[in-house]
């Protein structure tokens, strides 16, 4: 039977209208959280806050190697600026300042003139005596201290072989020299200690420090005490001027001479004014 062009239409679109429902029904079965298999979307995943806030992950720092007693020494030298000499001597004053040291008196005609002179200028400086010229002239110890200057013990007799002696001969020297001075000035303070000569070595430093003493050597030597055959005392002057001058930095511990040495006295007229336009001149503290 043929179907009239209206009922005909209308079971096309009743057809049409069936097929998307099924359709719709298919994705919807498709899509559904419930489907399994390698096609299927998973959820986003959705990320809870905890409680409390993670804590950083620590590191462990490594420990430090431990340094050696020669290693901390020079550490502590370095941030002190002292430069050490032989057998951890000092070389130099630590700061910037210049430290003027004379050795061997006190000598009852020169260094009465040097302390005048250090006067004038208003420079203190550091005096290494000697025992046996500080019982000789205590009347100099008494000068020295009152004037501001620094004590320094130089041995007994200026003895330069004292550190090949036994420790106990040593302490006993640099006891008897300290006994000298203190009897010249009672509470005089002797931190200081120089070998003669230099001669510096372990038992002598040791047993200087065990006493409250700090060993001092230098860094400008003019070499005044040493006249060569046919040099003029001029010329003498001359060379310990020009030495000192070309030498002396700041921090310097300058090495001279009070004891039997008239040309050393004569440079410092010279010396004094130039070294105090140009430098802080210090007495060690």
């Amino acid at each position: 039977m043929r179907l009239s062009h209206t009922r005909k239409a209308f079971t096309i679109s009743a057809l049409l209208i069936m097929t998307g429902l099924l359709g719709q029904a298919a994705a919807a079965q498709t899509t559904s959280p419930r489907a399994s298999g390698p096609s299927a979307a998973a959820p986003p995943a959705v990320e809870i806050p905890s409680a409390e806030p993670a804590e950083p992950a620590t590191t462990t720092k490594p420990k430090p190697k431990p340094t050696s007693r020669r290693t901390e020494r020079a550490i502590v030298n370095k941030r002190k600026k002292v430069r050490t000499g032989p057998a951890g001597s000092h070389l130099t004053t630590g700061t910037d300042g210049v430290a003027l040291t004379f050795d061997d008196g006190p000598d009852p005609d020169y260094t009465p003139v040097l302390l005048r002179m250090l006067a004038k200028y208003q420079i203190k400086a550091t005096f290494c005596v000697v025992g046996t010229q500080a019982k000789r002239h205590p009347e100099l110890i008494r000068a020295i201290v009152k004037a501001g200057h620094t004590l320094c013990n130089h041995t007994w007799n200026h003895d330069l072989k004292l550190g090949k002696k036994p420790a106990a001969k040593i302490r006993a020297d640099l006891e008897r020299t300290n006994a000298a001075i203190r009897a010249a000035v009672p509470k005089a303070k002797i931190r200081y200690f120089r070998a003669p000569g230099g001669h510096f070595n372990r038992p002598v430093v040791a047993t200087a420090k065990q006493m409250g003493m700090a060993s001092i050597y230098w860094k400008v030597d003019p070499r005044d005490w040493e006249h060569p055959k046919g040099e003029s005392p001029g010329d003498h002057r001359k060379k310990i001027v020009k030495i000192v001058q070309k030498h002396t930095r700041p921090g310097s511990i300058v090495l001279s001479h009070d004891y039997a040495q008239p040309d050393t006295i004569a440079a410092y007229r010279t010396l004094l004014p130039w070294l105090k336009k140009r430098f802080k001149l210090v007495a060690l503290p």
